[in-house]
Formats: structure tokens, sequence, C-alpha cells
């Protein structure tokens, strides 16, 4: 039994250490939300949430650039996980991206061990009512070059705290 306790105890700071900071200000507007797409309940009740967007088309050899945008729906500032996000150098597959034929694209990035928790320099504050974009190359970590077509989900929710509802779809052309 004494050995059980010291066990959940890290498991339960390791699984709660990038979960979302609140913190309340004086903001009470909240802007409208400037994107045009549905959101979870579920995204909404946590208030920060994000998109993704991309090309429809790339030619072989372009950058495949994806545009990760958070939103802060809420009248406070809230804060999320850089880690496996796009607003980190890229140190961790976040992404799944599969060919038309269901076979998942080989990530060739970098695997980053970590030490637990986060240090508080890992999160990033988004004001109320307030988004942060980034852009990143797909090509900088997995291996979408081959002609065909695409569809690209985030998988990184665990660790940033980050809802994506969507997935989204490209083609590679010869």
């Amino acid at each position: 039994m004494k050995q059980t306790i010291p066990g959940l105890i890290a498991a339960i700071m390791a699984l709660s250490s990038c979960s979302q900071r609140t913190t309340t200000t004086n903001h009470v507007k909240v802007k409208e939300n400037p994107v045009n797409t549905k959101v979870t309940e579920q995204a909404l009740d946590k208030g920060l949430f994000a998109t993704l967007k991309i090309k429809n088309e790339f030619k072989t050899g372009e950058p495949v650039k994806l545009k990760f945008t958070v939103y802060n729906s809420t009248d406070s500032v809230k804060e999320f996980c850089k880690w496996h996000t796009p607003f980190e150098p890229l140190m961790s597959k976040y992404l799944e991206i599969k060919e038309a034929n269901g076979e998942e694209a080989a990530y060739q990035g970098p695997m980053a061990k970590r030490m637990m928790p986060p240090p508080a320099s890992s999160y990033q504050k988004i004001n109320p009512g307030d988004s942060l974009s980034v852009d990143v190359d797909l090509l900088k970590g997995y291996a979408v070059q081959k002609p065909g077509r695409y569809t690209l989900s985030y998988t990184g929710q665990g660790m940033s705290g980050l809802v994506v509802k969507d997935s989204v779809v490209f083609h590679i052309l010869p």
C-alpha cells in the first residue's frame, strides 16, 4: 500500500501538470469569435480552442504551410501549454497525417523527453476575446512529399489542453 500512494501521486501530477490556468482580469467584454466554424460545447466550456487552416493544394516540393490559431472566448486571461503545439520549435509528434488509403505519414522530427511539471516558460497567455496564430511547414517533420490526398488532425490536446474539433484535407499535386 505504501508503494501505491507515491505512484498515484506521481501519475496525478503528470496528468494535471499542463492543464489550463485561469487568471481573472478587469476585462468583461468578450470580442465576437472571428472564426467561422462550429466549436464543440466542450471547447467553449474550457474557453480555449484551436483551429487548423491549410490551402487545398500544394505542388510537390512546395512548403506545406499549416496555420494553427488558438482562441480565448472567455472574459479572463487563459494559458495553455505550448508543448505539443506549433508554438514551440518542432519537438514532438502532435499531428496525425493520413493518406487517402489510411496510411499514416511518417513523423521525421525530434522526440523530446521532458521533466514534469512544465516550467512557467512553457505556457502561453491569451487575453480575453483574443487569438494567437502561428504557421508551420509540415515538411519540416512529416513525410508528405508524394502526390495524393491527406487528412490532418491535431493530437496534442492531452499535453496542451487545446481542443481542435475538425480535421483538414489537402492535396499534394505532381
